[in-house]
């Protein structure tokens, strides 16, 4: 399966999102997943599944629970993909952050003035 097949999934992204955060159960992704989304248990599975089977997330067992983690190379692979087209959008991050920049340097400015100006 290609890994824009598998993150195309709406569920599939929410779970890669909760791991990111951190280690976490199949227990404890299943009831976040399950309230979210309305599927069951066994869907939550098969979407874990899924995403353990091409690579997007490991698992050991802690006892009688299972842990799952994110795996970061298939991500590393995507990132290099999308570095072919970042040309379109980091222009306008930069941009924003030059505005930005010159937003404080004003707001900065205009703190200092406000302090200089004589009360009455």
């Amino acid at each position: 399966m290609h890994a824009f097949d598998v993150l195309g999934d709406p569920v599939r992204r929410r779970i890669l999102e909760l791991l990111a955060a951190g280690e976490r159960a199949a227990g404890d992704v299943g009831v976040v997943v399950q309230a979210e989304f309305g599927i069951t248990q066994s869907a939550v599975s098969q979407h874990l599944k899924v995403l353990r089977s091409n690579g997007f997330v490991e698992v050991r067992p802690e006892g009688t629970r299972r842990v799952y983690a994110v795996a970061p190379d298939p991500l590393r692979e995507i990132d290099a993909w999308l570095d072919h087209f970042r040309k379109f959008w980091e222009p306008h991050l930069d941009a924003l952050a030059t505005e930005l920049a010159r937003g404080r340097r004003e707001r900065r400015l205009q703190e200092e003035a406000d302090r200089d100006r004589p009360q009455l």
